[in-house]
């Protein structure tokens, strides 16, 4: 619970139709094994004190009597146990029947939350037996107690900020106006529906749609626990298909026909922050609600749930494929819409032989392509310095002549050299203005043959230089269109070799293969024996670890402390927690240093749910301090 991860459980028990004794007993063992896994809160299926398929059975005043007494054997059973726990039975109310959740914590019955909407179409028949939930809440008695008892019923955990569950029941999520959007509106972060929903050919692929969308739209974690084995195969067959849903996406689900207990870790910080982000989600309605409080011990979950290495890449190849194409096709739109505007034939960018300069290369082309523009149009220009190598400078050249665009050479040194001179800048003394009047000037080339030619400079770098800052200042820095901007490293990578797979041209692909083998360098400082002396990794860390802390702390606002608990369950056994650590402070400090820079830059595309903009996703003062981002770090080690 401690960083608002809180583990949920789907429970299908096996249950005997008619038999709430046997019921109970199952539901008792169940909630046994899913304390016992740390689980906190807990649901199982609708009606599932008695089964589901008891058809006019339901009408018969014994079991209605007898799922009451198993009631009271599963809220005893709560007691001492640490979570917040829903079974569905049904409830007879002044006359009426009631599909109901019971709602229990700590040997208590919270609340009752009736079932809103009752189907009786196709193969359902709910409306010969139970009447629709009221909304407004008022009581059921029940041992001389009076237990909240209606659909606007809401549970708040006191003791966890931001954690607020609501209830519906099956068909409750399949309407056209879900109750669940009240709950949401009104606080819940966490939906919960205990459901009945039978197997038809296709119907799982519509359930979990349900589940994801209403996840996504409502911003919200959705635990959904459906019946399984043991209810009547009379006429229909139960799968016990189990969900949890977060913000839009699936975190874990059962197979079906097993009834296995499917457990998640909902984040509930990142749902709150996603609701702060998003300034649309909506207002209260005008509903009359009551709130239910409960207790839960604060203490760290034990994570089940996974985090990829790499959040920006997915790692599905077909749906990395589909997004390599996808955000080519942003960037070359992003640049032709801007030559459509401009009414310029001709592009100009710096060639390095690196991966950012190649990836900016094949969007140029993309985009003159689309516009049927010559691409002798495109003006690669290589500019050979004190840090060049021959493997870059080569590959450089290969890639203008298998694109087929103009290469221009211009060596800066002796330029760089004479403006040294003039600054009296020791050409031995390789500091930081060594590096810069070398990036500077090769930007300098590039915007002077821009106003030859009449065309635009094509920037080169890409979102993760940007987010550490890891440019030269009206150097790299500056350009007149950047299409890699919204780009982060990782991503680069896998944009170049989707393009090398895909190009059809075998000479291409080589070249290409060779620009991905090369380490990442600004080759500002001279080759040693012929190789890169200056690998950018080894100055400010692996991008794959700062792409990574970048998409925690803008995409889900999330603490330094959190960002690392993350990277070190994600990386573990690739780094270990010391150098984690290290590069951590190293990303905040440099993130919030280096905002001037992301404060003035160019025009570029936006393509991913992260970006650097200053007239767009990031509205952040350059002078703002970074000392409690590190304070938190420094406690950590």
């Amino acid at each position: 619970m401690r960083q608002g991860f809180i583990k949920v459980a789907a429970v299908t028990p096996k249950i005997k139709v008619a038999d709430p004794v046997h019921n109970a007993e199952e539901v008792c063992r169940r909630l046994e094994e899913a304390c016992a896994k740390g689980a906190k809160i807990i649901v199982f299926p609708e009606l599932c004190l008695t089964g589901y398929t008891c058809g006019d059975l339901f009408l018969q005043r014994l079991l209605l009597k007898e799922a009451l007494v198993a009631l009271r054997h599963v809220t005893e059973a709560t007691d001492g146990k640490d979570a917040l726990v829903m079974v569905g039975l049904p409830v007879e109310r002044d006359g009426k029947l009631y599909n109901v959740a019971a709602v229990l914590h700590n040997g208590e019955i919270l609340g009752m939350v009736p079932k809103a909407n009752i189907p009786s179409y196709a193969e359902f028949y709910e409306g010969r037996h139970f009447a629709e939930g009221n909304r407004q809440v008022v009581t059921f008695c029940l041992d001389g107690k009076e237990i909240p008892f209606g659909t606007n019923l809401l549970f708040e955990c006191i003791n966890m900020p931001g954690l607020t569950v609501g209830c519906e029941i099956c068909e409750d999520l399949w309407v056209a106006n879900p109750p669940g959007t009240d709950h949401a509106l009104m606080g819940a972060t966490v939906l919960t529906n205990l459901s009945a929903s039978n197997e038809t050919v296709g119907k799982d692929e519509y359930r979990e749609l349900l589940v994801k969308s209403a996840s996504g739209r409502l911003l919200c974690g959705y635990i959904y626990a459906s019946a399984g084995e043991g209810e009547s195969t009379q006429d229909l067959v139960f799968g016990g298909h189990d969900l949890i849903a977060e913000n839009g996406t699936i975190i874990a689900q059962s197979k079906r026909f097993t009834g296995e207990t499917v457990y998640g870790d909902i984040d509930v910080q990142k749902i709150n922050g996603e609701r702060r982000r998003m300034g649309t989600f909506g207002s209260e309605p005008d509903l009359p609600y009551e709130v239910m409080p409960f207790r839960l011990t604060v203490e760290e979950t034990a994570l089940d749930r996974t985090f990829g290495c790499m959040p920006f890449v997915p790692s599905e190849e077909e749906m990395r494929n589909r997004r390599c194409e996808e955000i080519l096709s942003i960037q070359s739109y992003g640049l032709k819409k801007r030559y459509e505007h401009t009414g310029l034939r001709t592009a100009v960018l710096g060639l390095s032989g690196g991966l950012d300069s190649t990836l900016a290369l094949l969007v140029t082309v993309r985009a003159f392509d689309m516009l049927e523009l010559d691409r002798k149009g495109i003006v690669a220009v290589t500019m050979p310095c004190f840090g060049t190598t021959n493997r870059t400078y080569d590959n450089a050249c290969k890639l203008a002549r298998t694109l087929n665009v103009t290469l221009k050479e211009v060596d800066i040194r002796e330029s760089v050299t004479l403006h040294f001179r003039d600054i009296e800048q020791d050409v031995e003394n390789h500091d930081v203005t060594y590096e810069n009047g070398q990036a500077r000037e090769r930007t300098q080339v590039l915007m002077d043959i821009a106003n030859q030619l009449s065309g635009l400079v094509i920037g080169t770098g890409d979102m993760s230089e940007l987010a550490l800052g890891w440019a030269t200042y009206n150097g790299d820095h500056m350009s007149m269109y950047g299409v890699n901007a919204g780009v982060p490293k990782t991503l680069v990578r896998h944009l170049v070799r989707y393009y090398a797979d895909t190009c059809g041209n075998a000479e291409l692909s080589e070249v290409l293969g060779d620009v991905l083998d090369t380490p990442v360098s600004p080759e500002l400082l001279p080759p040693v024996e012929g190789n890169i002396a200056q690998k950018t990794e080894d100055l400010v860390g692996p991008y794959e670890l700062h792409d990574f802390f970048l998409y925690y702390m803008l995409r889900c606002s999330f603490e330094p402390a959190k960002v690392y608990r993350l990277a070190v369950r994600a990386f573990a056994g690739l780094y270990d927690e010391a150098v984690i650590l290290k590069w951590l402070k190293t990303f905040y400090r440099r993130f919030f240093a280096q905002q001037f820079k992301r404060s003035c830059l160019p025009d570029g595309p936006k393509v991913g749910s992260v970006a650097v903009s200053p007239r767009g996703d990031l509205r952040m003062p350059s002078d703002a301090c970074a000392h409690i981002w590190l304070e938190q770090l420094e406690e950590i080690g």
